[in-house]
């Protein structure tokens, strides 16, 4: 049985994105200039047997990785053999550019998770995806969260967070390249 891991990238004040949804304030941190983050990525990518995203996501993501332009990435080797799976009321098809197609799921998110859990080899990751990772975080299917956050405030957006309260217990912590700051937490419901 898989564990769900996701990871989130965050602003130092705790925004996912600015108001309009992008996620540009992380763009100087992440690729070539934070080798360290990218090789600690390819490490987990590498350990997972699945990937879940929302619809957004999955609209950015599908338009970048199973392409040319990811070619010379350390992670799309890695992130192009997963097991793909779109959380989405919109879309009926998920292709992946040449590589196949993602498994869409239109039902219940709770018991779709669980079905995923269940029949994972491996563990299953999530990034971005704030509605869907939301969701998840309060029906207390995420077992463990990652948040990367990058040396930066905007000051406004769309934060990361779930609704209900979490109890979070730091397993480790890492810095990259001067830049970014990666806490790995266990999930567990609040009492």
């Amino acid at each position: 049985m898989g564990r769900l891991i996701v990871q989130e990238t965050i602003s130092a004040d705790g925004f996912a994105a600015d108001p309009e949804g992008r996620t540009s304030f992380m763009e100087p941190f992440i690729g070539g200039a934070a080798e360290g983050f990218a090789r600690r990525q390819s490490e987990l990518i590498e350990g997972l047997s699945g990937m879940l995203m929302g619809a957004r996501t999955y609209e950015g993501f599908s338009k970048f990785w199973p392409t040319d332009a990811s070619a010379n990435e350390l992670l799309a080797p890695s992130l192009n053999s997963l097991r793909r799976y779109v959380f989405s009321h919109s879309h009926t098809e998920a292709p992946w550019g040449d590589l196949g197609s993602c498994e869409v799921v239109s039902g219940d998110t709770g018991e779709a998770i669980r079905r995923i859990k269940a029949e994972s080899e491996g563990d299953i990751g999530c990034w971005g995806s704030l509605n869907l990772v939301r969701e998840l975080l309060d029906l207390g299917e995420v077992d463990e969260l990652r948040l990367v956050v990058a040396p930066s405030m905007i000051g406004q957006g769309r934060r990361f967070g779930s609704g209900a309260p979490l109890q979070l217990s730091l397993r480790e912590a890492c810095t990259y390249d001067d830049a970014l700051v990666e806490m790995v937490y266990d999930v567990g419901a609040s009492e």
